[in-house]
């Protein structure tokens, strides 16, 4: 039973499809490598290169492998760009997953799960926040994940489809064994960014508004580390395989840090008191937003491992140095850069699969990795 992982080249996606494999199951990837990378995928899984709202690359995909079940991680992410650029957000988030649902109900998929997000719930009255807390985001990346949200339990509802809606809070870590981890260009997640700034990859690191109402000033979120996250997905594929109903999920381990507790956890794990500038807040951050994780984990008989945020900085941390390690810094620049894949296939051999239609496979499988 294949399973396709949209945007498996990504900083979650990679780590769900090690995790899928690791437990002897086969993911099929499709990424359009505007934010991922070849070697953030095992080397004996089938990678495509195409658009998650090109039917015409999909359904020969679904076909191909039999796929009857999908976990789509594709599309943006990043909340000041969304409201800088919401009208690209509006199509990468909304209108491609608006066209992942309607081929994967023509193609027989059964079950799905959809990365979401704690930003449809904008700055909320009280926290924790429930699945029931009003949807009210404060920007174009959390309403087009509330419309995607809200056109998957349509569709499903008139066709039958099951399946998962996980709302992510603020995912960080990296795989424990270091097979993966984040290396976005220009990254602006905070965990993320404090370790490029520990390791001397950004001069100083910078802190949105300090005049919030919270114990220091600056913003809580729920910090949940990426492997957690991935077992949350784990067990939701169990539960749909097992017959379970639909259903909308937090994905959190129930506490905060603000963001100065944070930069002080990485100043100590990496020894280095690296400078912070603190500047005016930014559209869209709430004061403080921390999930009710009680349903997810009653429902699902989820349990986290990486509860712990020194853990969660240190691991991030060890990526870190590994990417240095590796000659990749280049890849976690604070400046974004064009970062150039090993070439996928020949230009020949790739004109003739699209104009076949056709899923373009990144490399012949024996030679991908070479």
């Amino acid at each position: 039973m294949a399973i396709l992982i949209t945007g498996g080249a990504g900083y979650i996606g990679s780590h769900m499809v090690y995790k899928l494999a690791d437990r002897g199951e086969q993911p099929v990837v499709i990424d359009d490598f505007s934010s991922g990378f070849e070697w953030a995928i095992p080397s004996d899984v089938p990678v495509f290169v195409g658009d998650v709202g090109d039917q015409q690359r999909v359904a020969p995909l679904i076909a191909k492998y039999g796929i009857s079940e999908i976990i789509h991680f594709a599309g943006s992410v990043v909340v000041p760009e969304s409201v800088a650029e919401p009208l690209r957000y509006y199509r990468n988030n909304t209108a491609n997953s608006r066209s992942l649902f309607e081929i994967a109900i023509r193609s027989g998929v059964r079950r799905f799960i959809l990365s979401s997000t704690a930003a449809v719930y904008g700055d909320p009255p009280a926290n924790p926040v429930t699945e029931e807390t009003p949807v009210a985001p404060l920007s174009p990346y959390g309403s087009s994940k509330f419309m995607a949200e809200t056109m998957l339990r349509d569709a499903a509802r008139a066709h039958g489809l099951r399946y998962v809606i996980l709302r992510y809070f603020n995912v960080a870590g990296a795989d424990p064994a270091l097979r993966t981890g984040q290396a976005t260009r220009g990254a602006t997640h905070l965990i993320k960014v404090a370790a490029e700034a520990a390791v001397g990859l950004r001069e100083k690191i910078q802190v949105f508004g300090a005049d919030y109402s919270t114990p220091d000033g600056t913003c809580i979120r729920d910090y949940i580390h990426v492997g957690d996250l991935v077992n949350a997905h784990c067990h939701a594929l169990s539960y749909l395989r097992g017959g379970g109903e639909s259903l909308t999920l937090n994905c959190g381990y129930g506490r905060g840090f603000s963001v100065l507790q944070v930069i002080n956890a990485m100043r100590h794990e990496s020894g280095n008191d690296f400078p912070v500038e603190f500047v005016a807040r930014r559209p869209g951050d709430p004061a403080e937003i921390v999930a009710s994780a009680d349903r997810m984990r009653n429902l699902l008989g989820w349990r986290p491992e990486w509860d712990d945020l020194s853990l969660i900085v240190r691991h991030a941390l060890a990526w870190e140095r590994k990417l240095l390690s590796r000659g990749n810094a280049r890849l976690a620049s604070r400046v974004p850069q064009p970062v150039p894949l090993r070439p996928i296939v020949s230009k020949v051999r790739r004109d003739k699969r699209l104009a076949r239609g056709s899923p373009t496979l990144i490399q012949d499988q024996e030679t991908r990795r070479r």
